[in-house]
């Protein structure tokens, strides 16, 4: 047993690694290798992602974490209530991220000319069985850590000022051109200006090589950096204790479909923001805004929502204010999980944005700037958030029609289902505004207004375009009325505002028998 136990850890410490000693790898012999160069604006982005996750791993960012979001109403109504439960999945997250940053890590050893840096896949996944193996004290990690965040930060500034030096180069070299198509000398104040610019600009550029991670070696910067892999899986292990040595990707399968393992979190992001959107400003809607939530709403959404707007009404006594009211009791969690999720997909989508981040290892004024994906929509569990969103297209729809008859007044209402409440509404606020509008109202108007009511009541089913058209031909001498041709113009098409009541198979003319 003696033999296999000693064996077993030379396999740990050795394998593809045989230059290691009780310190980590060969330090101090190392050969320089090759330059970064180039490769500089990936290793920064690298080392932002190590910072960045170093720094959520903050003693003051993991309480943060479980006594504030944790704990929030967006992850306990859509997540889970279970905090055991949610630990374990803020630790496989966070897990995740770490694989993300060793697997990069690893890759720049594999480009390194000394053949010690290659294959660190082997090292770190010997990390979980010997986590005591390499316990580097957190003094020195942190100072490790903030050397590198240096050096990117410096990076951050050459990547600006190469573009600065790209464009001043291109105004030197299109003003060169524009003074050779007119056959002018190259000389002048124009000219003299914009060498002097781009000289400045290279020389900047130069100083900056010399300062960031252009000029380092590549395995100078991956000794560093795997002693910063080592001493985050450390920090993991602590932080969460037993569920930090959970993998990701091998946490057991839960039973709901979450909407990120589906791929639906930015979609339901969106869906909410648009619900969101129209809520806040429901008289001032954009063409085609509700066709397109409606298009956008969950196959299982639009079936129930059907069924449940063929429902008797019990919200209508309710006011707009109401409405909003009772919306807002869901919005006001819902939205932010939804503002955070479009936030989390804007990451580090490609090399050098990092540059942009503005972030400072050990800053603590970003401490809870980082988001994580217990505070998206991606562990959300899309049974529940269905049922959240019904909910609030349900009352969307009644709000939305609810401002409709409010701000028509005594204008026809648009086409809908023959039901007797929409009747009686239009009935009452046409004796309201009549009432309150009959001293307004000349002789004429009146007289023109009575045989319009009159013929309406004799030819029911034609609209008042057509009560008008027919008057023209009976009675010449009311073409110089002052109402003529200002009756509203009615197709015999619904009207966009109708679109989603027809898709919800409300309108009459799709109800009514054949």
């Amino acid at each position: 047993m003696g033999l296999e136990k000693a064996v077993e850890v030379l396999d740990t410490l050795g394998s593809s690694m045989t230059n290691l000693n009780s310190g980590g790898f060969t330090t101090g012999v190392a050969s320089r290798g090759n330059r970064i160069s180039i490769l500089a604006f990936e290793v920064a982005n690298t080392i932002t992602k190590g910072a960045n996750l170093l720094q959520s791993l903050s003693d003051e960012n993991i309480q943060f974490l479980k006594k504030e979001v944790l704990p929030s109403e967006g992850i306990q109504k859509l997540v889970s209530t279970d905090m055991n439960e949610l630990l374990s999945l803020a630790a496989s997250d966070k897990r995740e991220e770490f694989d993300v940053f060793s697997r990069e890590v690893i890759r720049f050893g594999n480009l390194c000319k000394d053949p010690q840096w290659h294959n660190l896949d082997r090292f770190f996944s010997k990390l979980d069985s010997h986590p005591d193996v390499y316990k580097q004290p957190r003094e020195e990690a942190e100072m490790t850590m903030q050397e590198l965040s240096t050096l990117a930060q410096h990076t951050s500034e050459l990547y600006h000022e190469l573009h600065v030096l790209d464009r001043f180069e291109q105004d030197y070299r299109q003003k060169l051109e524009e003074v050779d198509s007119l056959h002018l000398p190259r000389k002048g104040e124009t000219l003299t200006l914009l060498r002097s610019e781009v000289k400045r600009q290279f020389k900047l550029v130069r100083s900056l090589k010399k300062k960031s991670l252009w000029s380092k070696s590549l395995e100078e910067v991956v000794e560093k950096l795997v002693d910063v892999v080592t001493f985050i899986h450390r920090v993991i292990l602590e932080a969460f204790g037993d569920n930090g040595l959970t993998s990701a990707g091998k946490m057991p399968t839960s039973k709901p479909e979450k909407l990120g393992v589906a791929g639906l979190a930015l979609h339901y992001a969106n869906i909410i923001t648009q619900i969101d959107n129209i809520a806040s400003r429901p008289t001032s809607l954009p063409p085609n805004t509700r066709d397109t939530l409606y298009n956008g709403l969950p196959s299982t959404v639009k079936t129930a929502l059907r069924s449940q707007l063929q429902k008797v009404d019990t919200k209508e006594e309710l006011t707009v204010r109401q409405i909003k009211a009772e919306m807002e009791k869901t919005l006001q969690w819902l939205v932010p999980v939804a503002t955070d999720t479009t936030k989390a997909h804007q990451g580090f989508g490609w090399v050098g944005e990092w540059a942009n981040s503005g972030n400072e290892f050990g800053n603590k004024t970003g401490t809870q700037n980082n988001l994580i994906r217990l505070q998206t929509l991606y562990h959300a569990d899309k049974k529940k958030i269905d049922s959240y969103i019904l909910d609030l297209v349900t009352w969307l729809h009644h709000l939305i029609s609810l401002v409709r008859y409010r701000d028509n007044g005594i204008k026809a209402l648009p086409a809908r289902s023959p039901s007797h409440k929409a009747l009686n509404l239009h009935a009452k606020t046409f004796s309201i505004d009549d009432k309150s509008h009959r001293v307004q109202l000349s002789p004429e108007d009146r007289n023109l207004l009575e045989v319009v009511m009159k013929r309406r009541t004799l030819a029911p089913g034609r609209s008042k375009s057509q009560e008008f058209l027919t008057e023209r031909k009976t009675k010449k001498k009311l073409c110089a009325s002052r109402s003529t041709g200002c009756s509203p113009r009615r197709g015999l098409e619904p009207s966009k505002a109708d679109v989603l009541d027809i898709m919800d198979g409300l309108d009459s003319k799709f109800l009514a028998p054949r």
